[in-house]
C-alpha cells in the first residue's frame, strides 16, 4: 500500500491574537506541553524582562533565565543552565536573538520550544533555523521547529515600528525567493517542493496585497500568520529555499561588506526583492512591490539606508558569493559592474522618487 500523504513538521499550537499572552499558562497545559508547569523561560534584558513581572504569577513552576545576547556562546551557556534542571519545555520570550538562543538551547538539551516573540522583525520566529553570532561572524544552525507559537498582538503593537516594518520586508521578499526557486528548476533542474512554495508565496502575497498598515490589528494578524507560515514552509522543504533567494543574497552581501553600517534584515531583503524582480524583467511587479514597501515606510533605494549607488553595485556584484550553490536571477544573469550600474539606473527611473 503506497503512502499517499506525508507528515508536515509544524507547531502543535499557534495562538495569534490580542491578549494571547494572558492565556499562555493555559495553552501550555491544555496542549499537554507542560502540565506540570515546569518550564525554563529564556528572556532578554529588554522586552522579555518587562513582561516577566506580568507573567511570573501565572507560571509559578517556571525558572527564568536572562540571556545577554544572540551569540553561540550565549546559547551554549543557556543550554548548560537548562540541562541542570528538570523541565518539560523551554519558552523563548523576547526578540529574534532570544528566540534563536532558546531554539538552539532547547535542541541541545532535547526539549520542545515554545516561541513567544515580542516583535515581528523576521520569519525566524517559527523556522527550523537558529541564527547566532560566532567567532567567524554569523552562523545558521538547524534546529527543530517550535512546538508552539504564541503571539500577543497587543505586545507587538508596543514594539518599535521599525521591527514591524522589517517583518513586512522579509515576508514580501518571499515572492522573489519563489521566483528564483522556479528559475532554478527551469535552468538547473532543482526540485521545487510545491507545497512549501505555495505556502511561502501566499504568505508573501497576503502581506503585499493587504490594504492595512502597521497600526491595524487585522494587518498585524496577517503579517504574523505570514511569518509563521513561512517558517513552516522552510520546515517542509528542509531548507531556507522558500524564503531565501537573490534578495537574501543581497542582504547577506550588505552584512558582510558593511557590517557596521548594514540596515535591518527585513529592510535589506525588501529592497533586494524589488530590485531583483526588476532584474528578472517583472517590471510591473517590481513597481508595485516598491509602492507597497514605500507605503509601509520601507526603503526601495540604497540611498535611503545610507549607501551610495557605487556601494550598492558592489553589493549586487558580490551577492552570489554569499550562498555558493544557490541559483537565483543573480547567478543566471552573471552581471558585471557596468551592467549592474546601467540596470540600476533604469530601475531608479522606472520606480521613481
Amino acid at each position: 500500500m503506497p503512502v499517499l500523504t506525508r507528515l508536515i513538521p509544524s507547531p502543535l499550537v499557534v495562538d495569534i491574537r490580542p491578549g494571547a499572552l494572558d492565556d499562555l499558562a493555559g495553552v501550555l497545559a491544555d496542549e499537554r506541553i507542560s502540565q506540570s508547569g515546569r518550564l525554563a523561560v529564556a528572556v532578554s534584558g529588554g522586552s522579555g524582562a518587562r513582561l516577566r513581572a506580568r507573567l511570573e504569577p501565572t507560571l509559578p513552576g517556571a525558572t527564568w533565565y536572562e540571556v545577554g545576547g544572540g551569540t553561540l556562546d550565549d546559547a551554549v551557556r543557556l543550554a548548560g543552565e537548562i540541562k541542570a534542571g528538570h523541565y518539560d519545555a523551554v519558552v523563548g520570550l523576547g526578540g529574534g536573538k532570544i528566540i534563536d538562543c532558546a531554539k538552539f538551547a532547547s535542541a541541545r538539551v532535547g526539549l520542545p520550544l515554545v516561541a513567544v516573540p515580542t516583535n515581528l522583525a523576521h520569519d525566524g520566529l517559527c523556522s527550523p533555523v537558529a541564527t547566532l553570532d560566532n567567532d567567524a561572524g554569523r552562523g545558521s544552525y538547524g534546529v527543530p521547529n517550535p512546538i508552539g507559537v504564541v503571539i500577543d498582538l497587543d505586545v507587538i503593537r508596543e514594539a518599535p515600528a521599525r521591527f514591524v516594518r522589517a517583518g513586512i520586508g522579509d515576508a514580501i521578499s518571499n515572492i522573489n525567493s519563489i521566483a528564483d526557486w522556479e528559475l532554478s528548476h527551469r535552468v538547473t533542474g532543482e526540485k521545487v517542493d510545491g507545497l512549501a512554495a505555495a505556502m511561502a508565496r501566499q504568505a508573501g502575497e497576503a502581506v503585499l496585497r493587504h490594504p492595512g498598515g502597521i497600526g491595524d490589528n487585522d494587518f498585524l494578524q496577517v503579517l504574523a500568520e505570514a511569518l509563521v507560515l513561512t517558517g513552516v514552509a522552510m520546515s517542509i522543504s528542509g531548507d531556507s529555499r522558500p524564503a531565501s533567494g537573490s534578495c537574501h543574497e543581497i542582504n547577506h552581501a550588505f552584512d558582510l561588506l558593511f557590517p557596521k553600517r548594514a540596515a535591518s534584515h527585513g529592510e535589506q531583503c525588501g529592497l533586494g526583492a524589488a530590485f531583483a524582480m526588476y532584474l528578472r524583467g517583472a517590471h510591473e511587479d517590481a513597481a508595485y512591490m516598491a509602492e507597497v514597501l514605500r507605503r509601509h515606510g520601507l526603503p526601495v533605494f540604497p540611498e535611503e539606508i545610507g549607501f551610495t549607488t557605487e556601494e550598492f553595485v558592489r553589493v549586487v556584484e558580490f551577492a552570489p558569493e554569499t550562498r555558493p550553490g544557490r541559483y537565483t536571477i543573480l547567478e543566471h544573469l552573471d552581471l558585471k559592474t557596468d551592467q549592474i550600474k546601467d540596470i540600476y539606473a533604469d530601475y531608479v527611473k522606472a520606480i521613481g522618487s
